[in-house]
């Protein structure tokens, strides 16, 4: 069952759950159709036994009322007069027999097919009773007569409840006749209707394989308007396909330019080495080669960990464990520290507000923190200014690195976030341009944003907004 195909396997559920239902259908209405005509035939009864019932009176001489030509009617002698009975009492109607007893079980007129079965059943005035005789069951209804000279007198009522034997035959017939071309349409629509509903999973099978095949991931699911589980799912692989594409992007884009920077270091380092071994050197001039080898060897060595702190942080976030971090202590204690490098004659400042505290992770705080900071250094003017402030706005937290160093170009504010990103008229040399993309990833990893506000030779504010509330760790 697991290798058919999925339109497949709901046609067969569909129709099994159709021929149960069906079943259960056609079984309710052929017991509700017999419970009705049984109760047709049982009304019947009543309804035959009163109306002969009325048809019964009691006459103390004949003459001069009695006419001895009428054949219509049936004269019985009957204690000190007669019982006048119209003679289609005689008559079967609709299979219902009545018959006329006394007390003592004799019968006066009438006719029951069970008679002598049915003297064993006592009179219960108005009152509905079965007898069974050879494995068929008959209905039985009594009434007696309280009229002047009729005590004593019974009239039974009789019918079997085969009489709906037909009516329910019939009824079996229609449904086991109807049944089976139902379940057949049934099957056939759900047939349809399945491909059509799983015609947009081919599409996204198709789909599927051409990304595959031609490792295009521009492709996107095509399936029209709609607001179905199918759409939201078309949707939903459409927004996982834009962000492997960005990713994939960004990662090759990342490639390149880690490729980039560090093919400039190992050129250096292989110049170095095959200067350095073409000819004999002084004691000298071996250790300037070797401090030109170091210097690039310590700038791939942190570039490759910066590179290896990103991974972890995209792909590893599990090993960043979150905790209640006191913001406002870690950046007292990060200012102070920082505020000793003086990097170009640049004097930190800083105004934090106390008691912020925020679910997050202390390393990464602060690293982040370090980053905007040691930037502000790089790009500052001599002697200038770099000033740090952390306070609430509504339910987040602000922090904010301010200098006044030589700005950012507004073409290229959006491009500073970038890996490896450098601004070629601040360009220094001493930066890898990793800086800023790791600040811009921690914030995300909190559930923060990073803005620039910037004017070209006046300075530069990076913004940093921080969710205040509780998170579960």
């Amino acid at each position: 069952m697991k290798n058919l195909s999925i339109r497949f396997r709901m046609t067969f559920w569909y129709t099994l759950a159709m021929i149960l239902v069906a079943l259960f259908a056609g079984g309710t209405v052929i017991f509700m159709g017999d419970a009705v005509v049984q109760k047709g035939i049982r009304d019947n009864l009543i309804e035959t036994v009163e109306h002969n019932r009325k048809e019964i009176e009691y006459l103390a001489d004949l003459d001069p009322v009695w006419d001895a030509t009428d054949t219509r009617h049936v004269a019985l002698a009957y204690g000190e007069g007669y019982l006048v009975v119209d003679d289609d009492f005689l008559d079967a109607v609709n299979q219902v027999y009545s018959s006329l007893y006394t007390d003592s079980g004799e019968l006066l007129y009438g006719e029951n097919p069970i008679s002598r079965a049915s003297t064993s059943v006592p009179f219960q005035n108005a009152r509905l009773q079965t007898l069974k005789v050879e494995g068929i069951t008959y209905y039985l209804f009594d009434r007696t007569f309280s009229a002047d000279g009729m005590t004593g007198l019974w009239l039974r009522g009789i019918v079997s409840e085969e009489q709906g034997t037909a009516q329910t035959q019939s009824v079996v017939r229609y449904v086991l006749f109807l049944l089976p071309f139902l379940v057949l349409a049934a099957s056939v629509g759900g047939y349809l209707l399945s491909r059509r509903m799983l015609r947009p999973i081919e599409n996204f099978i198709q789909t599927a394989n051409r990304i595959e095949g031609g490792n295009d991931l521009a492709r996107r699911m095509e399936i029209g308007a709609g607001g179905d589980e199918l759409h939201r799912l078309a949707q939903g692989f459409n927004r996982m396909l834009d962000r492997l594409e960005k990713s994939l992007v960004a990662e090759r884009q990342f490639i390149s330019d880690a490729s980039h920077e560090l093919r400039t270091p190992v050129a250096v380092i292989s110049a170095q080495c095959e200067d350095a071994l073409s000819a004999p050197q002084t004691e000298a001039e071996y250790r300037d080669a070797l401090g030109v080898v170091a210097r690039q060897n310590k700038k791939m060595a942190r570039l490759i960990e910066q590179m290896l702190d990103f991974l972890r942080l995209e792909t590893h976030a599990e090993r960043y464990p979150r905790e209640e971090v006191d913001l406002s202590a870690l950046l007292t204690d990060l200012a102070v520290d920082m505020s000793l490098i003086r990097d170009k004659g640049i004097e930190l400042t800083w105004q934090i507000a106390d008691g912020i505290a925020i679910p997050g992770n202390r390393e990464l705080l602060s690293r982040m923190v370090s980053n905007l900071i040691t930037n502000a250094y790089r790009y500052g003017r001599e002697g200038g200014h770099t000033h740090l402030t952390l306070e609430r706005v509504g339910e987040s937290v602000q922090l904010t690195v301010t200098d006044d160093g030589v700005g950012i170009a507004p073409a290229e504010q959006e491009k500073i976030f970038r890996r490896f990103y450098q601004a070629e008229a601040s360009r220094s040399g001493k930066g890898l341009g990793l800086g800023l993309s790791m600040a811009l990833e921690i914030a995300r990893f909190h559930g923060g944003t990073i803005r620039v506000e910037s004017t070209p030779g006046v300075g530069s504010s990076f913004l940093v907004e921080l969710p205040e509330k509780k998170s579960e760790y």
